[in-house]
């Protein structure tokens, strides 16, 4: 029997479910269209709060669902976030950095652009030569001045944030000021339809709450994509070798600078990921347990605290910040939407927090569904045939990007020449990387809209990792120009930005004193 789509259920909270609930209730407001949305949380699951980083795409997520950047930015210890940093990756040797910037190159053509580098700064780093950022970067400088409108910058930027105050600002926004219904409670099973749609879930308290659509944002326990509807999980192990991952939180002193960028640094089986807060960073070894054990991986944590953080922590030193061991399954679901159940986040998969790919998943899988929000349940199998389509190619592409990174590498030990075994690298990326002996990256190997990664950031992990430029191209006037107006406006930037430290806390200075 058809019937209109109208009451939505989120099973889960944090991030994923609290920013579908937020969403979708937005979405409905503004197309006037009757709709319920209910999240069920369990009260005894917790967050991970490791530090999240996220892509500009945050600032328009935020935006639409009615968030204040500096309520925001204060209550979830939140900080700019403009690049990723890869320390190490290329040989591992003393000064092996390169940077991906969120804002692209000059609109010049990528062959020209790279000539005029060549020809003009070939010493100078790629992201350097290409992009004013890299210069706000090194100097950790904010993206924007305190008297600019909310989520407008002078550079392209996103954030780093509290993982557990975003999701708990996000419920209290969304239960507040969104009407979205709070219910505590464990689900422990499911009512199925006659034509296999799940009709309710049940609580372990035996409450049924039914709807028409549910949403599974349960994690990796996947409680109704996996557990009720069994939809069967695609390893992607042979491609991506980290399981495992030792998260960490680490106090800074007061007035110590925050970096513009997630810190990525290599180590022999894997790479530890550097997240500066307000308060404190968020450190964390991520690693491969075919390569490493838990206790090695531990050490390489503590050392790389003890290296970075001197003082930070002198009644207990690096043996003392407390620690967590992290398994994840690393892969993907065949099929996300299943019958009338989507899921996003956890549920639907995780590579590794490379990137920051899985928050952007989920802001890409919510835009989806509420540009094409099913009416009524004869359309529903429709959008999901193509929801399935869609995300399965953008798996694919995040398998690709995140391999580029590894398979660049010319470092030497077991797991780094594993990753650069033909056997291991995706026949895709294997194509690409051919035709980009010739010819740079360009729109046209991404031709979807919406790339999570576009031709850009394949750009300046190629570059920055030496890959050769592709010969042939002029070094013509109007990239040389373009070069130089860069260089122009890195000194401009510079000189007219306020740092992380000095902006964030005079925010939370002036929000102290608005109180």
């Amino acid at each position: 029997m058809n019937k209109a789509v109208e009451r939505v259920v989120i099973v889960g909270g944090g991030t994923a479910g609290w920013l579908a609930a937020s969403l979708l209730a937005t979405s409905r407001r503004a197309k006037a269209a009757p709709l319920s949305v209910t999240v069920i949380e369990a009260p005894d699951v917790a967050i991970v709060g490791v530090g999240e980083g996220t892509w500009p795409t945050m600032r328009s997520t935020l935006q639409t669902i009615g968030l204040d950047e500096g309520a925001f930015l204060a209550a979830c210890d939140g900080a700019f976030k403009q690049a990723s940093r890869f320390d190490g990756w290329v040989d591992g040797s003393a000064g092996d950095s390169y940077l991906h910037p969120f804002t692209t190159p000059p609109p010049v053509p990528t062959g020209e652009l790279l000539a005029a580098w060549q020809a003009s700064a070939p010493d100078q780093p790629f992201a350097a030569a290409m992009s004013a950022q890299a210069a706000v970067c090194m100097d950790h400088l904010a993206p924007r001045q305190r008297a600019m409108p909310d989520y407008q910058g002078a550079a392209n930027y996103a954030y780093h944030f509290a993982a557990e105050k975003f999701a708990a600002l996000l419920s209290a926004h969304a239960t507040q000021a969104l009407g979205v219904e709070h219910i505590r409670a464990r689900v422990t099973a499911a009512r199925r339809s006659a034509n296999g749609d799940i009709a309710a879930v049940i609580t372990a308290d035996g409450d049924e709450i039914a709807g028409d659509l549910f949403i599974d944002c349960t994690g990796f326990k996947g409680l109704l994509i996996d557990g009720e509807l069994g939809v069967e999980w695609i390893d992607r192990g042979d491609h991506a070798f980290n399981d495992r991952a030792i998260a960490s939180q680490v106090p800074v002193p007061p007035g110590s600078p925050i970096a513009s960028q997630t810190i990525a640094t290599a180590h022999e089986a894997g790479w530890i990921w550097d997240i500066g807060l307000p308060s404190r960073r968020g450190i964390g070894c991520v690693y491969s347990s075919r390569f490493m054990d838990a206790e090695r991986a531990e050490a390489i944590l503590r050392d790389y605290i003890a290296r970075e953080l001197p003082g930070a922590i002198p009644e207990e030193g690096a043996s003392g910040v407390p620690i967590k061991h992290i398994s994840f399954r690393t892969g993907h679901r065949a099929r996300f939407w299943e019958k009338n159940c989507l899921s996003i986040g956890l549920a639907a998969g995780f590579i590794e927090p490379l990137e920051a790919s899985a928050i952007v998943l989920i802001e890409l899988s919510l835009r989806a569904l509420t540009d094409n929000f099913p009416a009524d349940r004869a359309a529903m199998d429709i959008h999901a045939a193509r929801f399935n389509k869609l995300f399965r190619y953008r798996w694919d592409r995040i398998v690709d990007f995140l391999k580029l990174h590894y398979v660049l590498s010319r470092r030497d030990e077991p797991y780094w020449r594993v990753h650069r075994d033909p056997d291991h690298i995706p026949p895709h990326l294997a194509d690409l990387l051919t035709l980009w002996r010739d010819q740079p990256p360009s729109s046209s190997d991404f031709p979807y809209v919406d790339e999570i990664f576009s031709a850009e950031s394949h750009q300046y992990i190629l570059y920055g990792m030496g890959f050769p430029a592709p010969a042939g191209w002029p070094a013509s006037d109007r990239a040389l120009a373009a070069l130089a107006e860069m260089r122009q406006r890195a000194r401009t930037l510079a000189a007219g930005l306020p740092t992380n430290r000095a902006y964030l806390d005079t925010l939370a200075a002036d929000r102290v004193a608005a109180e």
